[in-house]
């Protein structure tokens, strides 16, 4: 049975989505408690500032690499060599294939890390202007450790494009899980040992962890490594000449978060936390239903690239699946900002004022929920027509926008203020990305999509109603000075906005919540619904 769970390939688009999005839940749950403790221990101030400054270098490095690499490039060309293989049980072609994408990005791994450990002093002067010196010293200290941790999630992200080319989405699914173990493990073990230090050797352990999880089943699957270095093989070309505009790409989104964070040190002390709290709050429904949707389906849309019809039906499945959860998702946390913010964060060093800045950044972020979760699945679509230069141009004049509504807007509401220019950009994105993919496309199948949305959005204004009610007539009976009393409160109103938002739904006769329901239904142990067509581009 573990055997089975560890190694059964998932063809199916829901479900790879519902154990992506599960485990994501998983994973966000760790988050959110990882969260609270950092919170807790050090509160919105100088050491968190410090922490999430030094983190942001090395992920720019891991980012611009090997997400740069997988997204565009890796799993469409390590899809077609397995489909081109004769010898099926072997697969020669592909890993050899594998093996020099893991030589030549862990060198420049490697070599981009010694680079960034010599010269991080001048690098966090950069990045973070508004720290004084003993702070700066702090940080750099701290970002050398961290340092080490790309090289580790460098070749766990090879491994997971693996794994999603072979539908093994179980184990590719733990290892964020993981991530979020080793560095909750820092910061309750490590930190009384090692102080501050102990943060950034928990991201260390995390990342070790990340790819650890993976190893067992890549093996399973047949992986032989190799040391060779083929610059001049085809497949390795063509994942160059993708990769450049992409990480051209999130160069310049990961510059927007640097940006967003040198803005941050130089306003009050506390406020690149509060970002960063906020920010990782509104990951949440984006991790579990965006991100998750947009990864399951990314094999499926660059199988069908050839076949319009199919293709367009999948995308069109999909983003409606992802609307009927975010949509909710983001009126719950419109409504329930301020409970939310108190039983996750509200404890320890955390004061009020921390609080209510939080609640206010929370809110600006939730505005562009729906943008941010559709993005990942329009921007796959690019990729899956091996198309990411109009992606890159696109999202340059999004951050742009995000820049300069940045410095604008931190003025006059401070962080809040970057978080509200960070949702305009995203819907500018999201707008830009929908024109452009629909010329090159043709049709997206937007009436059927305008349908659903309409169904959504009527049920989510009364769930929306319910929900400030119930907190209302909750508000009363329970000790709000008590975390117990604020998360009843939030849960019972929540619960019932929710309850509302489906009765409405299935008054309306939404298709996505049928879909979900049977969906559902199918993975009870005691219900079987038998089904003459399980197509992939009707999300059975």
């Amino acid at each position: 049975m573990i055997k089975k769970l560890f190694n059964g390939q998932i063809s199916s688009i829901s479900t790879a989505a519902l154990l992506v999005a599960l485990s994501s839940l998983v994973s966000r749950l760790l988050g959110v408690f990882r969260d609270r403790i950092l919170a807790g221990e050090f509160g919105a101030g100088d050491t968190l500032d410090i922490y999430y400054a030094a983190f942001r270098v090395p992920d720019l490095i891991f980012n611009l690499l090997i997400l740069g690499a997988l997204s565009a490039g890796f799993i469409p060309l390590f899809t077609k060599l397995l489909s081109e293989e004769k010898d099926q049980k072997n697969n020669n072609n592909a890993w050899s294939f594998t093996s020099s994408i893991i030589n030549i990005l862990g060198l420049a791994l490697v070599g981009l890390s010694l680079l960034a450990i010599i010269f991080s002093e001048p690098l966090m002067k950069l990045f973070a202007p508004g720290f004084d010196a003993e702070k700066l010293k702090s940080t750099v200290a701290l970002s050398r450790i961290m340092f080490l941790s790309p090289l580790f999630l460098g070749l766990s992200g090879i491994f997971g494009g693996v794994l999603q080319s072979f539908k093994r989405f179980f184990v590719y699914s733990l290892a964020p899980i993981m991530y979020n173990i080793g560095i909750i493990v820092g910061a309750l073990y490590l930190v009384p040992i090692y102080g501050i230090y102990g943060l950034a050797w928990g991201v260390v352990l995390g990342a070790f962890m990340h790819l650890l999880i993976q190893l067992p089943s890549i093996y399973t699957l047949g992986f032989k490594y190799e040391f060779k270095l083929n610059f001049k093989n085809q497949n390795i070309l063509s994942v160059g000449r993708m990769m450049i505009p992409r990480t051209l790409s999130l160069a310049i989104a990961q510059i927007d978060l640097l940006v967003s964070t040198a803005i941050a040190s130089t306003l009050a002390a506390g406020s690149l936390a509060v970002f960063n709290f906020a920010n990782n709050l509104q990951s949440f429904p984006i991790g579990i239903f965006g991100i998750s949707f947009a990864t399951a389906v990314f094999p499926t849309l660059s199988a069908q690239v050839n076949d319009k019809q199919k293709l367009v039906n999948s995308f069109s499945w999909t983003l409606r699946q992802i609307l009927f959860f975010i949509i909710p998702a983001t009126v719950l946390f419109l409504v329930l900002r301020a409970q939310i913010v108190r039983v996750v964060l509200g404890s320890g060093l955390f004061n009020w004022e921390d609080t209510i800045l939080t609640i206010r950044t929370l809110g600006y972020f939730s505005l562009s929920l729906f943008a941010q979760a559709s993005i990942p699945l329009l921007v796959r679509m690019f990729y899956a027509k091996q198309n990411s230069k109009k992606p890159f141009y696109i999202g340059l004049v999004s951050v742009f926008s995000d820049i300069v509504l940045s410095l604008w807007l931190s003025k006059y509401l401070g962080v809040a203020g970057i978080a509200l220019a960070f949702s305009i950009a995203n819907v500018i994105n999201f707008s830009l990305l929908w024109i452009f993919l629909r010329k090159e496309v043709g049709s997206l199948d937007e009436f059927k999509i305008f349908i659903s949305v309409t169904k959504f959005l009527a049920a989510a204004i009364f769930c929306g109603a319910i929900s400030q009610q119930t907190k209302s007539i909750v508000w009363p009976f329970v000790d709000m000075t008590k975390l117990w009393g604020v998360f009843l409160q939030g849960a019972i109103a929540g619960v019932a906005g929710l309850f509302v938002y489906l009765l409405i739904c299935a008054l309306l006769k939404s298709e996505e919540l049928n879909s979900f329901w049977n969906g559902f239904k199918r993975r009870l142990p005691w219900k079987t619904i038998q089904a003459d067509d399980q197509g992939e581009a009707r999300g059975i």
